[in-house]
Order: structure tokens, then C-alpha cells, then sequence
């Protein structure tokens, strides 16, 4: 850990290692780009915090395992100017479900639930009044992915701030109304979250507090994360700024019965953690939470929003932003607003983690990710394994001809393309990728015909007279 002065702001720097190994001398951080990135991104947020009056942030870069950079500008607590440290905790509020779909998500790896499952089937008390009398059950995936129809909440608890507790969730679910059918519109429900918890607590047997401790926090050694509990190193959490710039301070709000919901207080170096086990692979065991196979279902789409703008996983929110995928979630609660964006493929997320309700810290997780992230993601970047080209290779231009219709195979500056001649426009070009041995496999931007299968040519007595792709098959043309 390093901490250091800087401007007007005490500002503390970490680097962070998630895994067992230290930091190498290779780290990203060590990057000219990255620093000059940092220093930007730095500059930027101070003028934001001066501009607007913001109490304080955390931001931090993840890159596989590791928390690459993580600094806290401002103040956790203005009166008394303490620092916002990489230490200091905030109210994670609504990152809250991406825990409760993980636990739902282990459970079904053990055979305790499954994701169509009703979820009467757990909670036989859950009724509520339908649109439509002709509605199907309410599953547990409904509830992961905000397409229950269910309201979005169980009471005025973001106004009086008294947060209802698990009994009187129950008991108000008789009266409460659901503005749509199952299935008929993505609409974001924190009731519909809290009864998953109620789920989590019944399947297991334990609450759902205790649960995360067992199964999330201990293996990922998440020690800064909790669930509802006053921590003396928590950032004092503030209001909007109103018109003479003054802030309202909040005091601590117990989530009480929908703490699956928005309960959780965490670090940036504890959502790091969490970040790092999005891009692990193979059977669950130690620090990795869920089999692979469970992790693409909860990043992949499920239910998209009205608009096709963005769209929801289990747990994880997907959005597409200038042709790169992203998953991740925000949280607000009283005094505090987090955002949380993950590359999968680059396996770089950052975290923005904010002490006061109007910082926007989705615009800043962006900013973040297009300055530092994207220099980490080119720092980290593994050049690509690749059969170098062989002019032989040029033997395989020609035109190919199938029942189907006609196929060119051109040779475009030192590489094999296939396109259609026969097609309205030129389009993009399907590029056959060299694998060895004479072999090929088909790439292309979207999902049609063999993508991703092998492409091979046939010679006979010296003569290319066959292309098989995949498993199908077109003759040479000959002039």
C-alpha cells in the first residue's frame, strides 16, 4: 500500500495484488501509456469533485486477477476531512443482486434449485394480485432478470428511509400489484431481488447475510464486505447538492428485509475481488465462485429493455457501447451511488464507488474505462497465436461453385477472404484464418453458415477442385 499528497485533495494510491503473487515488474501499471492514462483520468476527476462540489471517489482498474490501480480523491468525511482511502467502505446498494445471483447461481450448480423453477415452489406464501388471470408462475429467472413484472418495490422506504423487514415483505405481498405479466417488458424490481434473497435463505438454510460470509466473502477474502452494519471506516454519505451547495448527511440506513436487494457495503479493493472472479474457469473450488458454464449464463442477455439498448443477464446488466460488451451494475442508496463495468474479453473492469447521490458514477466508470481501461486492456493484450501466410496459398484463389450459388476466394493482401459475387453489395468479406496443415477455419462478424468451422481444399493431381466447408462442399470453376 502507498499513499502520497496531491493538489488539494489527500489522494491514496493502491496496488493492490487479488492473487497470491506480487505485482511484477511487468504489471500494466508500470505501462507508459497506462501512467500517462491515470495522470489524465486524475487530472479530469479532480476538476470534476472542484467543479461540482463532490465530497469524494474511489476509482479502480482491474486486469485479471489483479487490482492494477486504485486511488480515492476527496473526502470520505467533509467535516473532518478524512481521506477517502482504498479502504474506506460505501453502501454498494444495488450490486447487492449481483451477490444474490451468484448464491441462486451456486445453488442450482448443487441441485437445489433450478432457474424455471415457480418460485411458490420455495416460498408457498408468495401471492400477489396478477394483471392477468391467465399469468404463469413467477420463476426464480424471472425474478434474476427483472422480467417478474413484479413492482419495483415493497414501500415509501426511499423516502422515510425505513427500510421494511422480512416479515412485513410477507405480509404486504397479498396487496401488492404488478404492473405487467411475466416475460412482457424488462422492468427493474428491487421487491422481486429481495424475494430471490428470501430464496437464498430458505434453501440454504441460512440467512442471507451469513451466506455471503460462507460462500462469497470467505473464498474471494473479501474481510471489508458486509451487510447492513455501521463500519467506522465507512464514507459519510451526503444528499444532492441543493441550490445555496449545501448537502443533506444521511445516517445509516438498515436495508433490514431487502438487503439481498441493496444491503451490501464493500471496498473497492473487496469489489475487485469479486470483479477477478468473473474471469475465472473451470468447476467452483476456492476462489472461484461458480463453474464457467454458470458465468457465461449469467453475463450472456436474457431479457433485453423495450428499446434493444441494453439488455439484463442473471444479475449483470449488458450494454453495448461503441461495439465492445460490457456487464456490470450501479447501486444507489441514501448518500452513496457505485458503478461497476466489466470487459470480459479483455478481462479489465473498473470501479467508481461515490459518497453522495449526484456524482454519476456510470459516466465516470466510462470515462475511466475509455482513459485508463482501455490502456490497461492494450498493455495486457496476448498477441495472437498465428500461422504465418504461405504464397502457396494462392493456389486456393479461384471461384467455387454449388448448388447454393457462387463463392469467390480472393487473396487480399497476404490473406484468404471469401465473398459472395453474386450478393447486392460487397459486404464484409469472410476471412479463413490459416490453422495449419492446408486447413482454415471460417471467421465472420455474425452467426451464419459454418462460422468457426473448418475450411479445406481438395487437389487432385495437382489441380484444387474442391473447397469443403464445414460439412459441405463446392467445386473449382475452371477458366
Amino acid at each position: 500500500m502507498r499513499a502520497r499528497i496531491k493538489s488539494a485533495f489527500l489522494l491514496t494510491v493502491s496496488l493492490a495484488v487479488l492473487g497470491p503473487a506480487p505485482v511484477s515488474p511487468q504489471s500494466p501499471v508500470d505501462d507508459p501509456e497506462v501512467q500517462a492514462q491515470i495522470d489524465l483520468f486524475s487530472a479530469w476527476l479532480e476538476g470534476q469533485i472542484a467543479i461540482r462540489g463532490l465530497p469524494g471517489i474511489v476509482a479502480g482498474v482491474v486486469s485479471g486477477d489483479d487490482l492494477v490501480w486504485a486511488q480515492g480523491f476527496g473526502y470520505a468525511d467533509v467535516e473532518s476531512e478524512r481521506p477517502m482511502e482504498t479502504d474506506t467502505r460505501f453502501r454498494m446498494a444495488s450490486h447487492s443482486k449481483l451477490f444474490t445471483a451468484t448464491a441462486i447461481m451456486q445453488l442450482r450448480e448443487e441441485g437445489r434449485v433450478r432457474l424455471d423453477d415457480p418460485v411458490t415452489d420455495y416460498l408457498p406464501w408468495f401471492a400477489f394480485q396478477a394483471p392477468s388471470p391467465d399469468d404463469p408462475p413467477v420463476t426464480i429467472e424471472h425474478l434474476l432478470t427483472h422480467s417478474s413484472g413484479l413492482p419495483r418495490e415493497a414501500g415509501p422506504h426511499w423516502s422515510d428511509l425505513d427500510f421494511p423487514t422480512a416479515e412485513e415483505v410477507r405480509a404486504l405481498m397479498a396487496d401488492r400489484r404488478a404492473p405487467f405479466s411475466p416475460e412482457v417488458r424488462w422492468k427493474y424490481s428491487n421487491l422481486a431481488y429481495t424475494i430471490a434473497g428470501m430464496v437464498v435463505e430458505e434453501v440454504s438454510g441460512m440467512s442471507w447475510a451469513d451466506y455471503l460470509q460462507q460462500n462469497i466473502f470467505d473464498p474471494l477474502g473479501m474481510s471489508s464486505s458486509s451487510v447492513d452494519r455501521e463500519d467506522p471506516k465507512m464514507a459519510t454519505g451526503y444528499g444532492s447538492r441543493m441550490p445555496d451547495g449545501s448537502r443533506r448527511v444521511f445516517p445509516f440506513v438498515d436495508a433490514r428485509g431487502m438487503a439481498a436487494a441493496t444491503g451490501l457495503t464493500s471496498t473497492v479493493e473487496d469489489m475487485a475481488r469479486f470483479v477477478s472472479a468473473q474471469f475465472r474457469s473451470g468447476g467452483r473450488g476456492g476462489d472461484r465462485l461458480l463453474g464457467t458454464a454458470s458465468l457465461r449464463e449469467m453475463h450472456r442477455v436474457r431479457m433485453l429493455e423495450t428499446t434493444w439498448t441494453r439488455g439484463q443477464g442473471i444479475g449483470f446488466s449488458v450494454q453495448r457501447r461503441d461495439g465492445t460488451l460490457y456487464v456490470g451494475h450501479g447501486g444507489g442508496y441514501p448518500g452513496y451511488t457505485t458503478n461497476t463495468s466489466i470487459q470480459l474479453d479483455s478481462k479489465v473492469g473498473v470501479i467508481v464507488l461515490t459518497n453522495t447521490n449526484d456524482s454519476n458514477p456510470a459516466q465516470i466508470a466510462q470515462q475511466l474505462m475509455s482513459t485508463v481501461g482501455e490502456a490497461v486492456a492494450e498493455a495486457t493484450a496476448e498477441e495472437p497465436e498465428m500461422v504465418a501466410w504461405n504464397p502457396a496459398w494462392e493456389r486456393f484463389a479461384g471461384t467455387y461453385r454449388s448448388r447454393s450459388g457462387e463463392t469467390r476466394v480472393l487473396v487480399m493482401n497476404g490473406r484468404l477472404v471469401m465473398m459472395n459475387p453474386w450478393a447486392s453489395s460487397i459486404g464484409n468479406p469472410t476471412e479463413l484464418e490459416p490453422i495449419g496443415d492446408g486447413t482454415f477455419r471460417m471467421l465472420a462478424p455474425t452467426g451464419g453458415g459454418p462460422v468457426g468451422e473448418i475450411v479445406r481444399f481438395v487437389e487432385e493431381g495437382g489441380q484444387v477442385v474442391r473447397m469443403i466447408t464445414g460439412d459441405s462442399y463446392s467445386d473449382r470453376v475452371r477458366d
